[in-house]
C-alpha cells in the first residue's frame, strides 16, 4: 500500500505508458498484443511494492511479458493464412512515445518489424531496448537476468542478421512522400506505364489478408505487381473505395476507406530509389486498433 509520500500509482504509470506501449509493440509487431502486456503490467504495478526506479522495473515487466508470448506468437504465425505482417499503428499520435531520431522512427516501420521476425526472442528483446530505447547492455541484463558480455554477444549478433539482409533505401521525407503520392495517383488511375516506373525490377507485393479476399502468396517481380495492382482496381467494390494518407509506422503510407470503415493500409519501401516492396493490410483484425485510434480528420479523395 502507498504512504503519503508516494507518488500518485496511476499517474506514474501513465508517464510511462507511451514508452512501454511502443517497447511492447516492437517487441510483438501487434498493436493489440502490445496493449495487453502494458496492461497486464499496470495490475501488476498496481499490486506491487512501490519502486524508487519506476521506469526501469516496469520495462523489466513489460519485456519479459513479452517474451513469454513470443514463442506462441512464433507458432501462430506459422500456420497464418498467407503473409504475416504487423499491425499498423498512426504514429502522428504519439502512442508509441517520442520518434525523435532517425533510429527511432526505423524502428518502427513495417520494414524493420518484419526484419525483426527472423531474430529469436531474446535477441529481438537486446536489439530493442539497446537500438530503439538506448539501454545500457548493464541496465539490459537486469532486464533479462543475463550478464552484460552476454548481452553484447547478443546485439552484436542481432546487427550481423539484419545487416546482411537489409536493402532499405535511406530517401529523405520529402522525396519518399512524393514517390507514394506518385504512386496512389498511378494505382488509383490504373496508369500502368507509370507504375513500371515506379517500380524496381525485383519489387515484391505483400498482402496480409488474414484469410480474407487476399494474395495468399507474395507477388514478386515488375509486371505481376503491375497485373496486381491494376487488376485490384478493376474490381467492382474500388469504386467506392477512397484514398488518403498518413503517417502510419513512421512513415507516409496509403489508407484506404470503404466509407468510414478503414479497409486497407498499404505501405511503400524504397530500394535504390524506387520501389522495392509493397505492404498491404487488409485484415479487418490487423486493421481494428488502427481504426479505433483518435486522429487528426484526414482527407480523402476518391
Amino acid at each position: 500500500m502507498d504512504s503519503p509520500e508516494t507518488p500518485d500509482r496511476a499517474s506514474v504509470f501513465e508517464e510511462h505508458r507511451p514508452r512501454l506501449f511502443g517497447l511492447a509493440y516492437r517487441l510483438l509487431g501487434s498493436a493489440m498484443d502490445a496493449q495487453d502486456a502494458v496492461q497486464s503490467a499496470y495490475l501488476r504495478w498496481h499490486d506491487a511494492d512501490w519502486v524508487e526506479t519506476p521506469g526501469a522495473w516496469l520495462s523489466k515487466v513489460v519485456t519479459n511479458l513479452c517474451l513469454n508470448q513470443l514463442t506462441s506468437a512464433r507458432a501462430r504465425r506459422d500456420t497464418y493464412p498467407g503473409p504475416w505482417l504487423p499491425e499498423p499503428v498512426f504514429t502522428e499520435t504519439g502512442v508509441l512515445g517520442p520518434l525523435e531520431t532517425v533510429e527511432q522512427r526505423e524502428s518502427v516501420s513495417m520494414a524493420f518489424l518484419v526484419l525483426l521476425e527472423r531474430l529469436t526472442p531474446t535477441e529481438r528483446a537486446v536489439f530493442v531496448l539497446r537500438a530503439a530505447f538506448g539501454h545500457s547492455h548493464a541496465e539490459i541484463a537486469d532486464i533479462l537476468d543475463i550478464d552484460a558480455a552476454h548481452s553484447r554477444q547478443l546485439y552484436h549478433r542481432a546487427q550481423a542478421h539484419l545487416a546482411s539482409r537489409r536493402k532499405r533505401f535511406a530517401a529523405d521525407d520529402s522525396r519518399h512522400r512524393r514517390i507514394v503520392t506518385e504512386f496512389l495517383d498511378a494505382a488509383t488511375s490504373g496508369n500502368a506505364a507509370k507504375l513500371h516506373l515506379l517500380l524496381a525490377d525485383d519489387v515484391t507485393a505483400w498482402t496480409d489478408g488474414g484469410g480474407a479476399t487476399a494474395a495468399r502468396r507474395p507477388i514478386l517481380g515488375r509486371e505481376r505487381v503491375v497485373r496486381y495492382l491494376i487488376g485490384v482496381g478493376r474490381r467492382p467494390e474500388s469504386s467506392r473505395i477512397t484514398f488518403a494518407t498518413a503517417m502510419v509506422n513512421g512513415e507516409l503510407s496509403v489508407l484506404a476507406f470503404d466509407g468510414d470503415r478503414l479497409s486497407a493500409v498499404v505501405t511503400i519501401e524504397l530500394t535504390d530509389s524506387r520501389i522495392g516492396t509493397v505492404r498491404m493490410i487488409v485484415a479487418e483484425a490487423k486493421l481494428a486498433f488502427a481504426a479505433a485510434a483518435q486522429v487528426p480528420d484526414i482527407p480523402t479523395s476518391a
